[in-house]
């Protein structure tokens, strides 16, 4: 009795099997498929069953580094990855299981195939260029040759594209030398901005010097004026005594000795200019103001 309860403990404990979320079952009875196991407990009879488990989440695969011609005749290395899951419903998974004998593989060897296929129509230069469209250009041809395998490819991502190393010495140093160049054109354009400053400021001085002096003669002109008008007003018919009044000025200013008569209309002009009441004239006799 305690051999049978062994037995069954045996049979029951080796059938037991628990699928997790990332992964749906396929069970098959004698090689033959029977049903579909979603994520929990199951239980099958050992030996007359059987449980496949596959794995539904997003997986990578590397399409390994290969030598590629390209359209200019270079060897370019070029790698690539693939991004992908199992679709979780059960036509999807048993797909992946009946119409393909290793998906993993056979994505491998389809992407080196279609990079081969894509990059060989394409110059080195051009490919660098247009990474983003050899990626779509194998993520379309990925789809459509998985469809029926059960497979969603997520993304292709080019890991790298590298041409000889004379090549790209030589890339290097084209690269550097266009580098230079647009240096060069920055300093120079910088140069002739600042030279464009100095000349615009140097404008702009001269241009104050030059207010400054049309301001100065137009001051000079109103002070001629006024002194004119001045003359005008005061010293009509007077010019034979203006001058000599410049005569006793300019005299003055080198401390020398001017006799001037007395009683001449000359005394009489430093006099008002002075404060002093003019001295009478002789003989004449003088009259009211404004008579």
């Amino acid at each position: 009795m305690v051999f049978i309860i062994i037995i069954a403990l045996v049979i029951f404990f080796s059938g037991v099997r628990i699928i997790r979320p990332t992964h749906r079952g396929l069970i098959e009875r004698l090689g033959k498929y029977c049903h579909f196991a979603t994520p929990g407990f199951h239980w099958i009879f050992p030996v007359v069953y059987r449980m496949y488990q596959v794995n539904i989440t997003e997986q990578m695969v590397d399409a390994q580094p290969q030598e590629i011609i390209t359209n200019d005749n270079l060897n370019a290395r070029v790698d690539a990855q693939v991004y992908f899951k199992v679709k979780a419903d059960e036509e999807s998974v048993k797909s992946s299981q009946y119409n393909v004998f290793s998906y993993q593989y056979q994505i491998v060897n389809l992407a080196r195939t279609t990079l081969r296929n894509i990059i060989g129509t394409l110059t080195l230069k051009s490919a660098n260029s247009e990474r983003g469209k050899i990626n779509e250009e194998l993520l379309r041809t990925l789809c459509n040759e998985t469809s029926h395998w059960g497979i969603d490819v997520v993304r292709t991502e080019l890991k790298e594209i590298d041409p000889p190393k004379d090549v790209q010495e030589t890339m290097n140093k084209v690269v550097k030398a266009e580098n230079e160049k647009i240096a060069a054109i920055d300093f120079a354009t910088a140069t002739e901005t600042e030279a464009d400053g100095q000349r615009r400021a140097q404008i702009k001085q001269a241009e104050g010097i030059k207010q400054s002096k049309i301001l100065q003669a137009e001051g000079e002109a109103q002070a001629i004026r006024l002194v004119n008008e001045a003359a005008q007003e005061y010293f009509v018919g007077n010019a034979q005594i203006l001058r000599k009044l410049e005569a006793v000025e300019k005299s003055l200013m080198h401390n020398a000795k001017v006799v001037i008569p007395s009683q001449t209309e000359l005394i009489n002009i430093i006099g008002e200019l002075a404060g002093v009441a003019p001295v009478p004239l002789k003989g004449v006799t003088p009259t009211a103001k404004g008579q």
